[in-house]
């Protein structure tokens, strides 16, 4: 047989004492594989070795976790590119009081918001969402079938239990946010309208980010196949989002986060 195959026997009977061995990834492999399906495989190697630490101590470097998930076809699913839409329609413009400065010190202190379209094979939901910069908490969603000012408006009321003194609410200059009821609105509730300038997404980078991971991790690979199916899809991804996904900053979820500030000043 090696000499029919042109290998040496050295080499064969190296072959058969490595076949008898356990594959050492093996178990390994199985861990990251369980973690890929709880989270629908949305983790990078760098969020699997954080996970691998918090729920077995498990410590590995992550170059070895990168080889083992590529050895078991283990990795995160590729995001695609957004695409920006403008609309420079306005009634009220508001000074852009972040100037790209998403940090915050507590909860509730600087808030973004913005809308993005969801396709479905019944045509189009609308996607509105309020995130907290402190911990990337999503404070409040509304999903609707049509992107117009009601849209907006419900999902600021329904984030007024979270309003507190000096709260900054950052958009784009988009035409819910520059509204007469947007005004009304943000000025009953106490809450300090801020915007982007004009033409500049980064500007608004905090909340185009959440968009980005939600369509990269979980719908560039399925559409839902109705306008309902997707409306359940968002509500669980973004209750996946609070409370399960681990941030690679701080190597906890952001309703882990927000719990900690909250302990903390308990005290």
């Amino acid at each position: 047989m090696c000499i029919f195959f042109g290998v040496s026997r050295s080499g064969y009977y190296a072959w058969t004492k490595k076949a008898d061995k356990e594959d050492p990834d093996k178990q390994i492999g199985e861990l990251i594989r369980d973690c890929q399906k709880k989270t629908r495989q949305t983790y990078g190697y760098r969020r699997v070795q954080i996970w691998l630490l918090r729920e077995f101590g498990l410590v590995m470097n992550h170059k070895a976790v990168l080889r083992v998930m590529n050895k078991y076809n283990l990795l995160s699913k590729s995001r695609r590119k957004r695409k920006w839409v403008q609309n420079c329609e306005s009634i009220h413009k508001y000074t852009n009081l972040f100037e790209r400065n998403f940090n915050a010190e507590r909860p509730n202190l600087k808030w973004c918001t913005d809308i993005s379209y969801i396709p479905t094979k019944e045509g189009f939901v609308y996607l509105s969402v309020i995130k907290d910069l402190y911990d990337n908490f999503v404070v409040a969603y509304k999903v609707g079938t049509e992107n117009n000012n009601n849209l907006v408006f419900e999902t600021v009321k329904a984030a007024k239990r979270e309003v507190t003194a000096e709260l900054q609410l950052h958009s784009d200059q988009g035409f819910q946010y520059t509204s007469e009821g947007y005004f009304k609105l943000t000025k009953s509730y106490h809450i300090t309208p801020s915007m982007s300038s004009p033409g500049t997404p980064l500007d608004n980078a905090c909340a185009e980010n959440f968009f980005s991971t939600l369509k990269s991790e979980w719908l560039h690979r399925y559409t839902p196949a109705t306008k309902e199916e997707a409306r359940l899809l968002l509500g669980e991804y973004i209750h996946f989002y609070n409370y399960e996904r681990i941030q690679l900053k701080t190597k906890l979820t952001p309703y882990e986060k927000r719990c900690q500030f909250q302990e903390t000043t308990s005290f």
